[in-house]
């Protein structure tokens, strides 16, 4: 390994930038900064390219399966890549209070619309089941959506001007790795993203913040057998209007009255397993 023992090295400079950012540039192709051992080896078995690995020295210990992960890839991990460094110095450029002394630079992966519309992997060829991501400005929120998309079976996720980047540390974590796996666009224009969805013969739903029912009542009428979208808004202002009105239905979940409104990660999720339900339902020959 190549070890480090400046605060000023180039790589610790581009490390602590990644770790500590709001996530990669699209437009400077910046690579994205992954901490912890068992992040960085989900990225390597989901086929992510490597730019670097930096591991510390009590970090040495978790290096050995990174490493045979690396092993089965395309590109693997060139040594001159192989980074060295102090404890001290990692703890210089985590974006955690307990650092775990393993991080990695990975390059963004290319994905394209009809990788979000028909999913990727396993999931290739499903009916498009796409979650957007409209301004969500909390990545702990972003990261659980994104979550909750591959757990019930989402295709893609797109994620709008003014949302907090799904690929910043935080929104990483949260997602618990979703976020390397799941197709995804970053910084979308809504009128671009609602006409590419009309031409694609996507339905579109709009998550309503406003309570809409009470509980014990059916939630508002959706079928998610068919190709969808569903925006999910803001945490405080909820969607843009130029979304609910050009949504083919605005849905909301029913809650007691004494509930203002549920997270938007929480909300998310039970829409998502309302359309996991309904299409598994339709798979097996149910109504």
């Amino acid at each position: 390994m190549t070890t480090i023992t400046s605060r000023d090295n180039k790589w610790l400079k581009s490390f602590r930038a990644a770790l500590r950012g709001k996530g990669p540039d699209p437009a400077k192709n910046e690579p994205i900064g992954i901490e912890g051992p068992k992040l960085v080896e989900e990225a390597l078995r989901s086929g992510l390219e490597v730019e670097a690995l930096l591991v510390s020295e009590s970090g040495e210990r978790d290096a050995a399966p990174i490493l045979k992960a690396a092993s089965e890839t395309e590109t693997g991990i060139p040594r001159s890549q192989i980074l060295r460094t102090t404890d001290k110095l990692f703890e210089s450029v985590s974006g955690t209070e307990a650092p775990q002394g393993v991080a990695a630079l990975f390059r963004q992966p290319e994905w394209g619309l009809d990788d979000v519309l028909h999913g990727a992997g396993a999931m290739r060829g499903n009916s498009p089941l796409v979650v957007v991501l409209a301004a969500i400005q909390d990545p702990g929120n972003v990261g659980t959506i994104l979550r909750s998309a591959e757990a019930f079976g989402a295709t893609g996720a797109i994620a709008t001007r003014g949302t907090a980047d799904p690929w910043s540390p935080k929104a990483l974590r949260a997602s618990a790795g979703s976020t390397l796996r799941l197709p995804l666009l970053r910084g979308m224009a809504v009128p671009v993203l609602l006409a590419q969805l009309r031409i694609a013969g996507v339905r579109i739903y709009a998550a309503s913040s406003v309570r809409n029912g009470h509980a014990g009542e059916s939630p508002a009428p959706a079928d998610w057998r068919q190709p969808a979208a569903v925006f999910v808004g803001n945490e405080g202002a909820g969607l843009p209007p130029e979304i609910t009105r050009a949504a083919d239905a605005v849905i909301s979940i029913p809650i007691t009255d004494a509930v203002e409104s549920l997270n938007a990660g929480v909300a998310a999720s039970i829409v998502l397993y309302e359309a996991a339900r309904q299409r598994a339902q339709a798979a097996k020959g149910g109504d």
